[in-house]
């Protein structure tokens, strides 16, 4: 066994008490796959809990892969799904559908931030609801069972999970950074900055959050959802609409 000056565990030993410290069924239940213990368990390993234990393996490899097999599987349902679209458009709509947003929704849809192998660093900072890990180990996943099972299978999880957002899919980016839209919106306006706000209610296992946005002291949009991030994407979504309905509430704040 590896341990540290501190006594503490790394390398392998770390690897499978981490590892084995949370029941992965309902992962793989919600996926509807079958995954052998050491695919799962790399395909769940950040780098900085790799890094941490002992130069570890971890899921990058199997992200790299998993991105191919995402691409591909949700831009042949696109192409046979809409016949009268340009390329232009399902071009979008695929960009759309395998963004770091859409991805970090999927993963929390199947409560994967519980199940991630994460650094010390990385979960002081709440790095299990990060968009960038939630996307990146949700790939990840998808390169693993593509290695196991190939393609087919690969492909009809991904099918399955995308189903709502490729049914909905437009050209304009349904995870479109609303932040990001409302502060160049509001500096076309000339208008002050947003300042976002966000409280929070429930048990900490399920906790709601609802943010505003907030422009020269006036709220122009409410968002709520299961994180502080979601909540003020929908915030800052929600005043966009607001000043393209009436740009000159932007003159008021």
């Amino acid at each position: 066994m590896s341990r540290s000056k501190k006594n503490r565990i790394t390398g392998e030993d770390a690897w499978d008490a981490g590892f084995s410290a949370v029941d992965h069924a309902p992962l793989l239940e919600r996926l509807g796959v079958e995954l052998e213990p050491v695919n799962l368990r790399l395909a769940l390993t950040h780098r900085s809990f790799a890094n941490e234990n002992g130069t570890l393996p971890n899921n990058e490899r199997l992200e790299f892969l998993g991105d191919a097999v995402l691409g591909l599987s949700v831009a042949g349902q696109l192409f046979e799904q809409y016949p009268s679209r340009p390329e232009s458009d399902i071009s979008k709509m695929r960009a759309s559908i395998v963004s770091r947003y859409g991805l970090a929704d999927i993963a929390r849809e199947i409560e994967l931030g519980r199940h991630i192998l994460l650094g010390k660093g990385e979960l002081v900072t709440e790095g299990r609801d990060k968009d960038s890990i939630l996307a990146d180990t949700t790939e990840a996943l998808f390169g693993a069972i593509y290695r196991q099972h190939g393609f087919a299978v690969a492909r009809d999880v991904i099918l399955r999970l995308f189903k709502e957002k490729i049914d909905n899919a437009s050209a304009v980016g349904m995870h479109q950074d609303w932040k990001t839209t409302l502060q160049e919106r509001l500096a076309e306006l000339k208008a002050p900055m947003p300042v976002y706000t966000a409280t929070s209610v429930g048990p900490d296992h399920d906790l709601t959050f609802t943010a505003n946005a907030t422009v020269g002291g006036t709220i122009l949009g409410t968002g709520i959802g299961g994180n502080k991030k979601v909540a003020e994407q929908e915030a800052a979504h929600r005043a966009f609409a607001a000043l393209r309905d009436n740009p000159a509430l932007a003159s008021r704040a």
